[in-house]
């Protein structure tokens, strides 16, 4: 469901906003436009949607637009032009009585530098946001003490600004937009003033507190890691302009423009990664229908010197290697069963990151088994797999790999 949508959106700041826009239609920079009409391009023809429940991320480097965008959203800056609409009502063509109620009831704000009022106790400063819309005292006070639970703040209602850490402040200032209920949260650089502990612990506890809350939350970043790790979608702009729209990994893999491509080229890829970009197609056999020769003739015909062992349910059991097969043939067994390696360390899921992959890998003498849910087997992960995912930014998920070191079953 959509929950916000901006149409052809513009920002002008300067005396000829309506020349400034032609000038960006017709393919002109923004220095050009200020040098000959001493307008400043803020936000120049964006379009894009966001999803109900989704956290959407809009980053570029300093000038692109970003924080200006944040704020036509909710009308701090008029736009010069285009449409703004939440749940199917235009923001942009509601008159002043209106907007302040939309303001009120469907926006709440972070900023960067907490704004908390320092001659107010943390309880105080979380229902400012209630205050101001006239709640009943009781409730406002309940409202406010559950989000402070929610960002975990209980215990600390009495204290005063002055008297926590940066990243306790920047808890607050979230306390306070979740206390007013809003449908849509705005966080601009909420994170950027604070160090990278601090806001790397932010961040895992925004994630978290998400998973519970499930607000539709845009967040506005220029540092791209922070991007990748929370946002469902990323908007990446430039002088105004939107240059690409996508997943994180749709920007990584599949950068539109040589400027995002320049922007994404130094990201670790194994934070972006998962096991589902870099398993291969295993050999495997079904047990009990297949025996020790059809083992042996599975792993003949892909070259390879193991097979997975899956059930009747194709629940995955573990490995057999070609020398174990062979034995029990020249035994004259039928039955894989008394050869068959479990391996319960070595299973991870389809969304594990590569990153926490490659120690398994490195410490283990098998392939690691991609399993979903179900214990379902999916793919394997070897050596080979996960050089080719780093080089190629993902791997033919159907390819059989050949050699046990560089991809073993």
């Amino acid at each position: 469901m959509i929950k916000l949508k901006i149409q052809n959106l513009y920002k002008i700041f300067g005396p000829h906003p309506q020349r400034a826009m032609k000038m960006i239609n017709s393919g002109k920079s923004k220095k050009e436009i200020l040098d000959k009409t001493g307008c400043a391009v803020g936000v120049a023809g964006v379009s894009f949607e966001v999803n109900e429940g989704e956290i959407l991320v809009i980053m570029g480097l300093s000038g692109s637009g970003k924080s200006t965008l944040v704020r036509c959203i909710n009308r701090l800056f008029e736009p010069t032009s285009g449409k703004i609409t939440v749940d199917n009502d235009e923001i942009t063509s509601m008159d002043k009585k209106s907007l302040r109620e939309v303001r009120r009831n469907k926006f709440a704000m972070v900023f960067q530098r907490f704004a908390l009022l320092p001659h107010r106790t943390v309880l105080e400063n979380v229902f400012f946001g209630l205050e101001i819309q006239s709640a009943d005292k009781d409730d406002m006070k309940q409202r406010s003490m559950e989000a402070l639970d929610l960002v975990g703040l209980k215990g600390w209602e009495d204290y005063y600004p002055a008297q926590l850490s940066g990243g306790m402040q920047q808890r607050v200032g979230l306390a306070r937009a979740l206390a007013v209920e809003p449908d849509i949260l705005l966080m601009d650089e909420a994170f950027s003033a604070l160090d990278p502990l601090i806001r790397s612990d932010l961040q895992d506890e925004l994630l978290s507190l998400q998973s519970r809350v499930q607000k539709t939350i845009i967040f506005i970043t220029h540092d791209l890691d922070e991007a990748l790790k929370i946002g469902d979608r990323i908007v990446l702009m430039k002088d105004g302009k939107v240059v690409q729209i996508g997943t994180p990994e749709e920007i990584l893999l599949n950068p539109e423009t040589e400027y995002v491509e320049r922007f994404v080229e130094n990201v670790n890829m194994t934070r972006i990664l998962t096991a589902k970009d870099v398993m291969v197609r295993p050999v495997k056999v079904t047990h009990p229908k297949d025996g020790p020769r059809s083992a042996l003739r599975a792993m003949k015909e892909k070259g390879s010197s193991s097979c997975c062992v899956q059930d009747r349910n194709r629940k995955f059991l573990g490995i057999v290697r070609s020398e174990q097969a062979r034995k029990l043939v020249d035994e004259g067994c039928t039955s894989l069963e008394s050869v068959i390696e479990p391996y319960e360390k070595n299973k991870v899921s389809p969304d594990t990151p590569l990153q926490e992959i490659l120690p398994i890998i490195i410490d283990a003498s098998y392939p690691v088994a991609v399993v979903d849910e179900s214990n379902v087997l999916l793919g394997v992960i070897v050596t080979g797999s996960v050089l080719a995912g780093l080089v190629e930014g993902g791997v033919d998920s159907n390819a059989h790999a050949t050699d046990w070191n560089n991809g073993g079953v």
